[in-house]
């Protein structure tokens, strides 16, 4: 559900910034970060868009990141520390990031983007994030920024901590299928549900002319991981479709 007004989807970065408590003096920088490219193409005053502070800012994840797994698992190794952190800041996990934050109705897209679904879209919703972390940091310092990010990879890695193989079922199941020479998997999107902004995806995995697995997820590449992981804990015998 959506953090603002019913019907408002064109949010000030003021009002993002009051809502999220950021500390932001210089608004600029984060509309700057808020503004995707096909705004400037159909807005010429506006002076540059977010994809330099992207690039900033997907630096000071992969280290804020890294500081945070080094200090909660100090019993991990180097390799799945790695691996750990791959899967926290892919593109889906910072688009879900991003949705949590409730970022998409105050990006500033141009109106096709928009039209075309661009505030639901994980990599606008993953640069954007990105761009907020880049601004982030350039106005305050990496312990404003850990404060803001620690409390989302909390939530997040519980998954992995748990299911540390959750994020590559994909990859063992068809490594599977194709060994028993069943061909490559089928994911298919048996339903969807919910608004625009909370949408949820059901996605079935089928295998052979048979269904493996059933998932569901904020997006479909979440929904098709959870099929995948629930394929393959039937086919080791712990659980039925």
């Amino acid at each position: 559900m959506s953090c603002y007004p019913e019907g408002e989807t064109d949010i000030s970065p003021a009002t993002l910034a009051k809502r999220l408590g950021l500390p932001f003096t210089n608004l600029l920088l984060l509309t700057r970060a808020l503004t995707h490219r096909s705004y400037i193409n159909e807005h010429p005053d506006a002076l540059e868009d977010n994809e330099r502070l992207e690039f900033l800012g997907d630096a000071v994840l992969d280290f804020v990141v890294a500081a945070w797994l080094f200090t909660h698992f100090p019993e991990m190794a180097e390799g799945e520390l790695t691996q750990m952190r791959s899967a926290l800041v892919r593109t889906e996990e910072l688009a879900d990031f991003a949705r949590q934050l409730d970022l998409g109705p105050a990006m500033r897209l141009g109106r096709g983007e928009v039209q075309a679904g661009g505030r639901e879209r994980d990599a606008l919703l993953c640069a954007t994030f990105e761009a907020v972390i880049g601004a982030l940091y350039l106005q305050t310092n990496i312990e404003t920024i850990q404060h803001f990010v620690y409390p989302l990879l909390e939530q997040a890695a519980e998954q992995f901590v748990f299911q540390p193989d959750i994020h590559d079922s994909k990859s063992r199941l068809q490594e599977w299928s194709q060994a028993q020479k069943f061909g490559l998997p089928r994911y298919v999107t048996v339903q969807t549900s919910g608004p625009d902004h909370d949408k949820l995806f059901e996605v079935e995995v089928q295998i052979n002319d048979q269904v493996y697995g059933r998932g569901s997820g904020h997006s479909k590449q979440v929904a098709a991981r959870a099929a995948a992981q629930a394929a393959l804990e039937r086919i080791e015998g712990k659980r039925e479709i």
